[in-house]
C-alpha cells in the first residue's frame, strides 16, 4: 500500500446505535446512541477494507447536553443552551474528557475510548479527533483537569472586556440577554453576568438564534474591538491551556487533530503549539478547516498544518457540476487555484457540514457523484476523505429533531443511520447501495496501490480539447496522472447520457511525461476491470456510460 491518506469520518454518537425506531426530538432514553464499543474488530475491518487508512472520530470531546448526568458528578447543562437534547459536539463541555454518551459504562468512560483506539490501531488504521480551539460551551466546567490546573475562565479579571491573560471575552456591566426562549422549559432563564462575546465573533450581550449562542469564544490575544490589535507577548494563558489540552490527547495516542474552525484562532498559536506537539509526538497530523483562500499559505506555511479543507475550491466547484450549474472545465481552475499546495489540501464530497449527495437538496441519489468522486480522489497525491454512509447513498431526509429536514445527518440529536448500522451489522443491503458501495471500494482501493495516484504527477488535458468535436468540456473532465513507468489517464463524464469521446493527447504530452515511443502499449480498466480498451495513442476512444468514470492504465 502507498501512503495516500483516506479518511472515513464518522460521527461516534450515530454509529451502531442499537435503537432503530427513533422518534423526533427523543431523548437518549428513547432514541439511544451508538458507543465506543460499536467499533469492533469486525467493523474496523469492514471500514479498512473500503481502503481506509484513518478514522475521524467526529464528536468525541465532552460536550454540552441536555441529558441529565448529575449521578455522574457532571453538573446539569441549561436547555436554553443547547442545541438539540443530544447538544453540538463543537459547543465544549470539558476539554479533558469525553462524552458519556459514548460510553456502555459512564465512570469507565475514558477508558473505553482509550480501548477504542488500540482497536483502531490492532486493525492498522490511524485515529483522529476533534480538536475545538476557537469556542467552548457557555457551562464549561472541566471536572477532569489534571490536579492543580485553573480551569479556562476561573483567574479571568471579567471588569475588563479584553484582556491578554484572559480566557474569554466580556461585555462588562451586561447580562447575557440571547434574543430566543431564555426559559427553555425551566422555571429560571438561563443567567451569566457578566456577559461574554460569542463563538461567531459576536461581541456583544444580545446574539439571536442565528448566531453560535450556545458557545463563547475564546480569547488568544487578539483585541478585536480595537481593530484586531495583538497581545502575543507575554504569551496569553489561553496559548498555554490549549497546548496542554493537545498534548493530553497526543498522550492518549491519537494521530491526528482535526481543527474546528481553524482560521478563527491567530495563525501565530498554531505556528507555536503545532511546534510544541510534534517536537513530542512528530508524526501527529494537523487539519484545518479554514475556508479562506487567502490565508492558505499562511496556515500551511506558517502555522504548520499538514492539511486544509477544500471546500470552498473543489467541493463547491464538484458540487456546482453534479447539479448541472458549472462545466466540468472549472475543475481545471480549482487546481490551478492551489497550484502549489494541492498536495496539503483534504478533498471531499460530504461532511458533516454539508447536505448529503442524495438528499433532496443535492443530488437525489449517490450514484450521482461518482464522475466527482473520482476527480476528488484521484486528482492528486493530496487525502480524500469518505463521510460514514456516502457510499452506501445515505440521503440525510429525516426529520430527526434541532436540525429539521435539512439534508443533512443530524448532529445535535440522538438518532440511527439506518443504512451504515444495516451494512456494519450484515443485513441486506439494496442492489442500488451495494452497487454505490462496491464503487467506493475499489476507487479507494485504486488509491491506495497505484503509485501514479498516491505518489504522482498530474498533468490536465482539458486545455488540449477545448476544440476537440470529440470531448464535451462541459460535461467531460480528463488529466494524466503518471509515477516512474506508471501512467494513467482518468476520464469522466457528468452527463446523463452515456457518451463516446477521443481524448487529444498530444505528441509533447508524451515528450513531457518522458515516456515517448512507450505509448502504443494497450490499457487495462481498473475501477470496473472492462476489456477491450482503446490503446493509448495520441487520441485515446473511450466509452463512457452515464454519470461515470474510468482509470486506464498503460500496460507497456
Amino acid at each position: 500500500m502507498m501512503n495516500k491518506i483516506i479518511i472515513y469520518q464518522v460521527f461516534t454518537r450515530l454509529f451502531g446505535n442499537p435503537k432503530t425506531a427513533n422518534k423526533e426530538n427523543g431523548t437518549l432514553e428513547e432514541n439511544g446512541a451508538g458507543k465506543f464499543n460499536a467499533f469492533t474488530e469486525k467493523a474496523l475491518a469492514e471500514i479498512k477494507n473500503l481502503g481506509i487508512t484513518h478514522i475521524w472520530y467526529t464528536g468525541v470531546l465532552e460536550h454540552a447536553t441536555k441529558t441529565d448526568y448529575t449521578r455522574y458528578g457532571i453538573e446539569r447543562n441549561h436547555p436554553a443552551v443547547v442545541k438539540g437534547n443530544a447538544g453540538s459536539p463543537y459547543a465544549i463541555r470539558d476539554y479533558y474528557d469525553v462524552c458519556p454518551d459514548l460510553a456502555e459504562n459512564v465512570e469507565a468512560r475514558m477508558q473505553e475510548f482509550e480501548a477504542m483506539v488500540e482497536r483502531t490501531h490492532a486493525a492498522g488504521l490511524k485515529a483522529i479527533i476533534d480538536f475545538v480551539p476557537n469556542h467552548v460551551a457557555r457551562e464549561y466546567k472541566s471536572d477532569s483537569k489534571p490536579a492543580g490546573m485553573a480551569d479556562l475562565g476561573e483567574n479571568d479579571d471579567k471588569n475588563l472586556a479584553f484582556s491578554p491573560q484572559n480566557n474569554f471575552y466580556y461585555i462588562p456591566n451586561r447580562c447575557f440577554e440571547g434574543q430566543f426562549d431564555m426559559l427553555a422549559g425551566e422555571k429560571e432563564r438561563y443567567n451569566a453576568f457578566p456577559a461574554r462575546a460569542t463563538g461567531n465573533d459576536c461581541f456583544h450581550a444580545c446574539p439571536s438564534i442565528n448566531d453560535w449562542y450556545e458557545t463563547v469564544k475564546l480569547n488568544y490575544g487578539v483585541d478585536y474591538c480595537a481593530g484586531g490589535q495583538r497581545h502575543f507577548n507575554p504569551m496569553p494563558d489561553t496559548w498555554l491551556k490549549m497546548r496542554d489540552i493537545l498534548l493530553f490527547w497526543a498522550a492518549k495516542k491519537v494521530d491526528g487533530f482535526r481543527c474546528d474552525m481553524a482560521e478563527m484562532v491567530p495563525v501565530e498559536f498554531w505556528q507555536w503549539a503545532i511546534a510544541q506537539v510534534k517536537a513530542q509526538f512528530p508524526d501527529i497530523v494537523f487539519i484545518a478547516e479554514v475556508y479562506n483562500p487567502s490565508d492558505y499559505h499562511n496556515y500551511i506555511y506558517k502555522g504548520g498544518f499538514d492539511y486544509l479543507y477544500d471546500k470552498v475550491g473543489l467541493y463547491d466547484t464538484l458540487r456546482a457540476i453534479i447539479c448541472g450549474y458549472k462545466p466540468a472545465s472549472d475543475i481545471t481552475h480549482c487546481w490551478q487555484s492551489v497550484d502549489g499546495i494541492q498536495k496539503k489540501m483534504l478533498n471531499f464530497l460530504e461532511n458533516h457540514d454539508e447536505q448529503r449527495i442524495a438528499s433532496d437538496f443535492f443530488a437525489g441519489y449517490g450514484a450521482a457523484a461518482i464522475p466527482a468522486a473520482i476527480v476528488s480522489a484521484t486528482l492528486n497525491a493530496n487525502p480524500f476523505m469518505l463521510y460514514f454512509g456516502q457510499e452506501l447513498g445515505e440521503r440525510g431526509m429525516d426529520k430527526e429533531g434541532f436540525s429539521g429536514r435539512d439534508g443533512r445527518t443530524t448532529i445535535f440529536d440522538y438518532w440511527n443511520v439506518q443504512s451504515v448500522n444495516n451494512w456494519i451489522n450484515g443485513k441486506k443491503l439494496t442492489r442500488e447501495q451495494e452497487s454505490l458501495q462496491t464503487f467506493y471500494k475499489k476507487l479507494l482501493n485504486v488509491c491506495r496501490t497505484e503509485k501514479a495516484i498516491a505518489e504522482g504527477e498530474f498533468y490536465d488535458l482539458i486545455w488540449l480539447n477545448y476544440e476537440n468535436p470529440q470531448f464535451n468540456t462541459a460535461k467531460k473532465y480528463a488529466f494524466l496522472r503518471k509515477k516512474d513507468e506508471e501512467v494513467l489517464l482518468i476520464v469522466v463524464n457528468f452527463s446523463e447520457n452515456e457518451a463516446k469521446i477521443a481524448v487529444n493527447i498530444p505528441q509533447t504530452v508524451w515528450d513531457y511525461l518522458k515516456i515517448s515511443g512507450k505509448q502504443k502499449g494497450k490499457t487495462i480498466e481498473l475501477l470496473y476491470n472492462k476489456d477491450k480498451e482503446e490503446k493509448f495513442s495520441q487520441q485515446v476512444r473511450v466509452k463512457l456510460d452515464a454519470k461515470s468514470g474510468k482509470i486506464l492504465k498503460y500496460v507497456f
